[in-house]
């Protein structure tokens, strides 16, 4: 080994020792030291680009993970990586494409079929996100994450039994999901199953009390039945834990058709301290 190689490899085992304990702009600066001796080193490059995406830094990200590409275009990592970055930008079709260079080398891979399927439903496209859950499913049958994500996509078509379905396995597979027993609970007052509904929105606040989607489920299935006492009082109660996104959910929201007339509603929603 030369000492040039010798360095690279000391730089990249601090790289990677940093980048462990969260030091994530000194592992980049170490990875940035080997490149600039070895810049073909495809695999430094990946790394690069996950510390990159990690600081939240995308678009560096993906220039990164291409540059990586160029050296070894079917370096599943760097397509892996470069994907989810898109995703993070909401560039789905691009993100799409990724996973599907993944899937042509590697068609039993799992986390390309599930982020595959999360590209697919931020596109509305749900029957072909549901189409490659059930892929990542058949590859790894125990994740309640692609359950989950199946139900969404599911409920999003009108299919509330098969996602409560869904839901029931991705809750016996991790029972303290707090957010399947909130979804489930939405899915339920889709349904008319009032009571259901916030049974399950209590098991969610059980398991997370700060949890302001479970208080708002609350909020709705109580203005579904035109409880405006109960309904205000839970929806306060999740615009003290999220105030701007609930606020502004609760403004256009359907289900709170029936008591957005109230004056307690409106003083509630407008009010400026939340």
């Amino acid at each position: 080994m030369t000492q040039s190689e010798d360095s690279s490899y000391a730089w990249f085992t601090q790289a990677h020792a940093l980048r462990e304990l969260g030091h994530l702009e000194g592992a980049l600066a170490k990875y940035d030291r080997v490149l600039a001796v070895q810049p073909d080193d495809y695999k430094v490059w990946s790394h690069r680009g996950y510390v990159l995406e990690s600081l939240d830094r995308h678009e560096e990200a993906i220039e990164s993970f291409e540059c990586a590409l160029r050296v070894r275009p079917n370096f599943v990592p760097a397509w892996h990586g470069k994907g989810t970055a898109l995703g993070k930008l909401s560039r789905y079709e691009e993100a799409i494409a990724s996973f599907e260079k993944i899937l042509k080398f590697q068609p039993d891979n799992y986390s390309a079929w599930y982020n595959h399927g999360k590209a697919l439903a931020h596109l509305c496209r749900y029957k072909e996100a549901i189409v490659s859950f059930d892929k990542a499913l058949e590859f790894k049958p125990g994740k309640h994450q692609s359950w989950y994500n199946k139900a969404t996509a599911q409920a999003n078509l009108g299919r509330y039994d098969d996602a409560i379905a869904s839901l029931d396995t991705a809750l016996i597979i991790k029972p303290d999901c707090y957010y399947a027993w909130n979804y489930r609970g939405i899915v339920l007052s889709k349904l008319g199953r009032y009571e259901e509904a916030l049974d399950n929105f209590d098991r969610s606040l059980k398991i997370k009390a700060k949890n302001p989607n479970a208080w708002y489920g609350r909020a709705c299935c109580y203005a579904l039945q035109s409880n405006i006492e109960l309904a205000v009082q839970n929806l306060q109660r999740a615009l003290e834990l999220s105030p701007n996104l609930h606020r502004v959910m609760a403004k256009t929201d359907s289900n709170f058709h029936r008591v957005r007339s109230h004056p307690r509603f409106k003083a509630l929603v407008n009010d400026k301290r939340y």
